[in-house]
């Protein structure tokens, strides 16, 4: 495997290949990766729903070089025609097995398809076949490189709620709780055929929502109301969306006032109260219409305090997904 970049820079930037390929079912491919240089990769603490990027040839084109790339490496590769750079995309980390020269990424590609097409990694892992490969950006070890945005703090329970998109990250993140962990997670997916066997604590219920058909969203946004004891909220007007809607304790796309990224989230700013969602840690992510409206009915309507939420639009409906 050639190697596409030095070690000057803070993340990983080279190529690695698939040395396994599974079907998990219909809505899921399974590829793990490997190769040299992820011996350098680490994170600080459990990975949690830590991000990559991965880049993929356009079409049958060639895998892009980033041999000697050094800060200005984004730019650069910009700069380049599409069918040079290839379609940059993030995904979640499913999984990390092994450990230096033998370390392999595990990553559960959905295979989604918008408007009768499917866009460059859900193709390519379609297709994808041992030997196979891409380029990666990830962590390297004992540098900071950001990308995990479940932190519950010291809340007493949690919400895990997305669609099949997020299905990769909720997973992740239920294989590393504590034993101790209570709470739900709810987790929309196309199929029945598409429901998993995942480990998580006893004291996490987990629900999977298949739609079988159903608009998406549609079996999400009313289970999560309902487990928090609302009644039924609407869902949100197209022109009301963000398409960039990422909301956490310590960054708002929509420019809201954050408040520092020390305060603990779950905790109750009015000890004592008793509300019913005290020590509550939610953590949403997926098509930023749903996660739009969940985001208005537990902050606006429910009064959630935002330092104990995390919402991510992970993609959106008729939108081509960016890098």
């Amino acid at each position: 495997m050639s190697q596409t970049a030095t070690h000057s820079l803070p993340m990983i930037l080279d190529e690695v290949e698939a040395v396994r390929v599974e079907r998990l079912s219909p809505s899921f491919v399974r590829v793990e990766l490997g190769g040299a240089c992820l011996a350098d990769f680490g994170v600080a603490g459990p990975s949690y729903d830590q991000r990559i990027k991965l880049v993929f040839p356009d079409g049958d084109g060639p895998l892009p070089s980033f041999a000697g790339a050094d800060e200005s490496w984004f730019g650069t590769w910009m700069e380049r025609p599409v069918e040079e750079r290839g379609h940059m995309r993030t995904y979640t980390l499913r999984e990390v097995r092994g450990e230096g020269a033998a370390t392999r990424l595990v990553v559960d590609f959905v295979i989604h398809v918008e408007d009768g097409e499917a866009g460059p990694g859900s193709s390519w892992a379609a297709g994808a076949s041992v030997g196979d490969r891409v380029v990666l950006l990830a962590p390297r070890r004992g540098v900071e490189y950001g990308g995990i945005e479940f932190e519950p703090g010291s809340a007493s329970r949690l919400l895990l709620a997305g669609d099949e998109t997020a299905v990769p990250a909720i997973c992740a993140v239920l294989g590393q709780l504590p034993v101790s962990a209570t709470g739900a997670a709810f987790l929309e997916v196309p199929t029945s055929a598409d429901v998993q066997t995942v480990p998580h604590p006893e004291g996490v219920e987990v629900v999977w929502l298949p739609r079988e058909g159903e608009p998406v969203g549609s079996l999400l946004h009313p289970a999560v109301l309902a487990h928090l004891g609302a009644g039924p909220a609407p869902l949100v007007e197209p022109e009301e969306v963000d398409p960039d809607l990422w909301e956490t304790p310590a960054y708002s796309s929509s420019g809201e006032e954050v408040e520092s990224a020390v305060a603990v989230a779950g905790q109750d700013p009015s000890p004592g109260s008793g509300h019913r969602l005290d020590g509550l840690y939610a953590w949403i992510a997926g098509e930023s219409g749903v996660v739009t409206a969940l985001r208005r009915a537990l902050v606006k309507d429910l009064g959630v305090d935002r330092r104990q939420v995390a919402f991510m639009g992970y993609w959106r409906r008729g939108v081509a997904m960016r890098s």
